[in-house]
């Protein structure tokens, strides 16, 4: 069976989704969250090692998903600060901690492909997401 362009940019959506959930949403505490990259901040070199790694799937499945040029931008800018903050001893790796970059660079790509194709069956956030927005514009 042949896969659709929407059947793939939502395969590359549940990518990002797993990228972003191991990397920094493990553990959500409000609007920050704890998850692998924050936890190997404090580890010198695996920090930099899962982070460019991370990122780099995250690039596959925007390129998978056939991301625009400026989701791929915003993209590569969220994932160089994040691996960049790894780099300065004590204050950059509590930095990293707390920085989100694969979280960001994943929902960046995440809303490029809702842009461009809507839901699927398989991301239920975004339905739950996009539903309270409908409710929230009916009432209000």
């Amino acid at each position: 069976m042949i896969e659709t362009d929407r059947e793939t940019a939502h395969r590359a959506w549940r990518i990002a989704e797993r990228v972003k959930r191991l990397s920094d949403d493990l553990i959500p505490m409000g609007p920050f969250g704890l998850g692998l990259d924050g936890v190997l901040a404090w580890v010198p070199g695996a920090n930099v090692l899962y982070s460019v790694g991370a990122g780099g799937v995250l690039i596959y499945a925007a390129v998978l998903g056939r991301a625009s040029t400026f989701t791929l931008v915003r993209m590569g800018l969220y994932l160089t600060a994040n691996s960049a903050m790894a780099e300065v001893p004590i204050i950059g790796w509590a930095m990293d901690t707390l920085f989100r970059g694969h979280f960001m660079a994943a929902r960046a790509l995440q809303k490029d492909i809702e842009r461009r194709f809507g839901p699927s069956e398989a991301p239920e956030a975004w339905r739950r997401r996009h539903e309270r927005r409908e409710t929230v514009r009916v009432v209000g």
